[in-house]
């Protein structure tokens, strides 16, 4: 694999800025399929990280509990299964959730493009089709692989590489650095703030890569080699709101959020 870093200007072509002609459907819908009673937060997190990327629509499909609770937050958000670009599915879920499993089964079999997280990554061996970004951290990526946690903390490029190309699909291993894996390249990402080490902070940047796949599925025909790419783009965005958030001091994930969209501001008058 070709390896290389990731910067600013190399988001450009994934931010899609609306213009008078569009619509919510021309911005992409993204499908959630996440939370759960155990984890409804996750929910939560990973809807507000998509509407705060700009996508048009968001989906829910979840226990009717969590879906309440969404809809309490973001009344936006509509509920129930049906068209979407792309999905988020896993984000606070266990293997062991048979009905979540079988949610994250029937959207990866179907071969819609997916985030897949969580409780949903035990599927991708079995069930992924088509464009898929699987977003481990280096404990998930240890019982996908049968390797120990601390080999994957040590090499994480090369495992990264190695889970590419053993599930078929481009791997995001986050961490303090991000390594993405794919279409034989690996994008190493900037260090993050160290404070983004928080309980949450893996559904908003799912919320964010499915927002901005999801938008590029709806712009124009999206291949696996530019999933390494997208992926690079949300984990940037990811990393830049939380180092505004932060200001070298903690923040909650409400604070990341709601610099995404001056990031992505950003980001496009840079292709002015």
């Amino acid at each position: 694999m070709t390896t290389d870093d990731f910067s600013a200007s190399q988001c450009i072509p994934w931010i899609g800025v609306p213009d008078a002609n569009s619509d919510k459907y021309s911005r992409g819908v993204l499908g959630f399929a996440t939370g759960s009673e155990e984890f409804p937060g996750a929910a939560l997190l990973g809807i507000d990280g998509a509407l705060h990327t700009g996508i048009g629509m968001v989906r829910y499909v979840g226990p009717a509990d969590v879906g309440r609770a969404v809809i309490d937050h973001r009344p936006e958000v509509v509920l129930g299964d049906s068209r979407a670009d792309a999905w988020v599915v896993g984000s606070g879920t266990r293997a062991t959730d048979l009905e979540r499993q079988r949610d994250a089964e029937r959207i990866l079999d179907a071969g819609i493009p997916a985030i897949v997280d969580a409780g949903a990554l035990s599927a991708i061996a079995r069930h992924a089709r088509g464009l898929v970004i699987a977003t481990p951290h280096a404990g998930e990526l240890s019982a996908l692989l049968g390797v120990p946690r601390d080999a994957i903390e040590a090499e994480p490029a090369q495992f990264a590489e190695l889970a590419a190309r053993f599930l078929g699909v481009t791997v995001v291993v986050k961490g303090h650095v991000t390594h993405i894996a794919g279409a034989d390249v690996l994008r190493v990402l900037p260090a993050a703030p160290a404070w983004l080490a928080v309980a949450g902070a893996g559904d908003v940047l799912a919320g964010i890569l499915g927002a901005i796949l999801a938008g590029a599925c709806a712009r124009g025909a999206v291949t696996e080699a530019d999933l390494p790419d997208i992926a690079a783009t949300g984990v940037w965005i990811h990393s830049e709101a939380a180092r505004r958030a932060s200001a070298g001091g903690p923040f909650v994930l409400a604070d990341l959020v709601s610099h995404v969209p001056g990031v992505i501001r950003d980001i496009a008058e840079l292709s002015r």
